[in-house]
């Protein structure tokens, strides 16, 4: 079995937009030419909704689709913002959690992966509903601290040391991460 990085969200108009998501880049950087070498799968998971709003539901993906190209599917804002390789996978999300409605499970799956390592924003946001959802479907759960990041540092705190810890997630850095348990996923 093997462990993958999810990078969620770190995407072009997101990461120039949001303040609070540019202290999240440089350790995911650095992490990433790490975690390739160590033959873990990379997947960048990136929102986008389509233009003419037909995937909207509720009111909070409606603000964002109101936010203009930002979110719309195939503008400049939501492309990936860190080097995409030949090796990792992208996966268009159109909701929070980065399994709802996509073929992420689809992908680990297939690569043999159990275990997902997660970064990304928002921490309240993303990265939990990816939790939820990854601990529903039985993988194996690490957050990396400072590779995700919340508009407000206290919710990051309380997620990251108390309610992502009782879900059986380990807490590390990125700086010890892959190292600590990372198992390589097959390549295909």
């Amino acid at each position: 079995m093997s462990s993958a990085l999810i990078v969620g969200d770190l995407q072009v108009g997101i990461l120039d937009n949001y303040p609070f998501t540019k202290p999240v880049v440089p350790p995911v950087t650095e992490l990433l030419p790490r975690a390739r070498a160590a033959g873990v799968l990379v997947v960048f998971v990136r929102t986008a909704f389509r233009a003419n709003g037909a995937d909207l539901a509720g009111e909070v993906f409606a603000a964002f689709h109101r936010a203009g190209d930002l979110f719309h599917e195939g503008s400049p804002g939501t492309e990936v913002a860190l080097e995409v390789t030949a090796d990792d996978v992208v996966v268009l999300k159109r909701r929070t959690s980065a399994f709802a409605g996509t073929d992420l499970d689809l992908v680990l799956r297939a690569r043999g992966v159990d275990s997902l390592a997660l970064t990304g924003v928002a921490t309240s946001a993303m990265i939990a509903a990816t939790l939820y959802d990854a601990s529903d479907r039985g993988y194996g759960l690490t957050v990396l601290r400072d590779g995700c990041a919340d508009p407000d540092p206290a919710v990051h705190e309380l997620l990251v040391n108390t309610v992502f810890r009782s879900r059986g997630a380990e807490i590390v850095t990125c700086a010890e991460w892959p190292a600590r348990g990372a198992r390589t996923a097959p390549r295909r």
